[in-house]
């Protein structure tokens, strides 16, 4: 199946590890033109290293997707190098801590929904403004199926991607006429090091994880990265708004 995507512009945010560098690695693969964006800067530089010995063509932009002159900087110079910002994985996140709703301490409630959504909202914000002068682009979210559903002790979070799956929606519905499509992937449990800081080594708890999903493992992140790749391509180009669930069968239980 042609993507329609060699040769396009891709801003991935949060492509220093996991779901972010698989979708970068799985951009490149389809020909595209990737911008690496994280605040960590060494694995970020890694992550753009490996694009270019795939033979792929990627440059990395140190960025806090929460602080709006760190977006309008990183949106800058993706127009500086392309002139143009085709597609956008705004993918950044964090799971905070594992505490009940009335445990969270107000600065950890306000990391998480800084980090989570307001860095969603700020990458749509300006990415949206060039979009609008290409009148065409696509952008994927991503939440969580802790956004579809209750997720206890992670409340701080299951809000922050419940609000990613609304602000998608909306933002879809407002742009669809002026050629941008606004979709979100949900995944479930995926095997990232935001996991394996939780696991740490807990073979009980891995146990516990995998089987949390009726496919009896966990994703990994290129199986999500797919999703991703998908959306933003010429075959979904009749899906805006839908928050997209890869998650091995766990929100049908």
């Amino acid at each position: 199946m042609k993507t329609g995507l060699e040769g396009k512009v891709v801003l991935v945010t949060g492509g220093a590890s996991g779901i972010g560098r698989a979708s970068c690695l799985a951009f490149v693969a389809e020909g595209a033109k990737v911008v690496v964006a994280d605040i960590a800067k060494e694995s970020g530089e890694e992550t753009a290293s490996m694009l270019r010995q795939t033979g792929g063509e990627a440059f990395f932009v140190q960025s806090d997707v929460s602080n709006a002159s760190d977006v309008e900087n990183l949106v800058r110079k993706t127009m500086e190098k392309y002139g143009r910002i085709d597609c956008a994985h705004n993918n950044a996140g964090i799971a905070g801590e594992m505490v009940r709703t009335g445990d969270y301490s107000e600065q950890a409630w306000d990391s998480i929904i800084k980090t989570n959504l307001k860095s969603v909202w700020l990458c749509m914000k300006f990415e949206i403004e060039q979009m609008l002068k290409q009148q065409s682009g696509v952008i994927v979210n991503t939440a969580s199926t802790a956004g579809l559903r209750g997720s206890r002790f992670a409340a701080a979070y299951a809000a922050s991607s419940h609000a990613v799956v609304g602000l998608t929606k909306s933002a879809a519905l407002e742009y669809i006429t002026q050629g941008i499509r606004i979709n979100a992937v949900c995944p479930g449990i995926v095997d990232t090091p935001m996991i394996q800081r939780y696991i740490a080594g807990d073979t009980k708890r891995e146990v516990q994880f995998k089987a949390a999903s009726p496919i009896g493992r966990m994703a990994t992140p290129a199986e999500i990265a797919q999703a991703v790749v998908w959306l933003c391509s010429d075959a979904a180009s009749y899906i805006t708004g839908h928050a997209m669930v890869v998650d091995g069968g766990r929100t049908a239980q």
